[in-house]
């Protein structure tokens, strides 16, 4: 964890003392969890901002001079998914198991690639269960090896160390195919390959004829 971000108790709620907020620069947010009260927070928004772009979920924050650790449970983004305008936090202890969703980030260049092949991504996030103090900013997949027509599953993967994954250990995380257009051509060039010749002038048959 970083450097404890400030936060300050706010007492007043609605849309227009929201958007007052974050004219100057701050951010509402709402802490909750551990059988303690719901309290209605204001944050700095550019502080929380570079927490949330750099990957982090577990933050310490100094409410009034109390520090807690807690976990990001939910954001809210604006229209464009470019700026945040709000974030839910809950404490956790740090040695306590937590459920949360991890991007997949595909590493390499698959080799089938270079045989006309197409890499497509089928599922962009994991579910896992890890400790909180132990949330891993992604899960790599390493897809150089990749040949045409090959795929990566859930259960193919390596986790984190201390991490169990909930996600369907079938699920297909990507495969490499080829690309629709050649794959078409190829079906139409097979297609024409196989089909008879007609014979032009050739002499019908007999019964062909009598019709």
């Amino acid at each position: 964890m970083t450097e404890a971000l400030k936060a300050t108790k706010r007492t007043e709620g609605g849309t227009r003392k929201a958007r007052a907020l974050r004219n100057e620069g701050l951010m509402p947010a709402v802490l909750y969890g551990h059988g303690q009260e719901t309290v209605s927070l204001t944050l700095n928004t550019h502080d929380m901002e570079l927490a949330i772009k750099h990957g982090q979920r577990l933050l310490n924050v100094e409410v009034e001079g109390e520090h807690q650790n807690v976990l990001i449970k939910d954001i809210q983004w604006d229209t464009w998914g470019k700026k945040v305008l709000h974030v839910d936090l809950t404490r956790v202890n740090l040695d306590e198991l937590v459920t949360v969703t991890v991007a997949i980030n595909l590493v390499g260049t698959p080799a089938g690639l270079d045989d006309g092949g197409s890499l497509q991504q089928a599922m962009a996030s994991a579910e896992i269960e890890c400790r909180v103090d132990q949330i891993p900013e992604e899960i790599r997949v390493q897809v150089s090896g990749m040949q045409l027509n090959d795929a990566i599953h859930m259960s193919d993967v390596e986790l984190p160390e201390g991490s169990k994954l909930l996600s369907d250990p079938t699920a297909l995380i990507c495969n490499v195919v080829m690309i629709a257009e050649e794959a078409e051509a190829e079906e139409a060039e097979e297609a024409e390959g196989s089909a008879e010749p007609e014979v032009i002038g050739a002499k019908p048959d007999e019964d062909e004829a009598d019709e």
